[in-house]
């Protein structure tokens, strides 16, 4: 009967065992969230439009000069958004409509989709 109660301790053990490894797991593997919007400068003329579908921007390297903006126009069926690497500028998740943000100063902007990280880009700021 001893040996019962060891065997079941044991399986009930390995079992809280396992079961919290899953949830670190699927904890580690959730999204941590959207990071907060950045408003978009609608108002702005972009000297430059970038298109985001099927997981890419494209152009997905782009140059401008200081007080030029871009236009990053959505295209479905997928939620992306545009998030830079500093969050000076973030767009809402979007399947369609476009984000403008103008860039003030020179530098380089690299940025990505929250949820497919793989979906890069960069802004290149420079002085004519």
């Amino acid at each position: 009967m001893t040996h019962d109660i060891s065997r079941r301790r044991l399986l009930s053990g390995a079992t809280g065992v396992l079961g919290g490894a899953a949830a670190v797991l699927l904890a580690a593997c959730a999204p941590v969230g959207s990071p907060e919007p950045v408003a978009s400068d609608d108002d702005v003329q972009a000297e430059v439009t970038v298109t985001v579908s099927d997981n890419r921007y494209e152009p997905a390297e782009v140059e401008i000069a200081p007080g030029q903006a871009v236009r990053w126009e959505f295209v479905g069926p997928n939620e992306h958004d545009v998030v830079a690497e500093d969050r000076s500028f973030v767009s809402e998740l979007l399947v369609e409509g476009s984000y403008t943000h103008q860039f003030s100063e020179e530098g380089e902007y690299a940025y990505l989709c929250s949820i497919h990280p793989e979906m890069q880009g960069v802004v290149r700021v420079v002085a004519p």
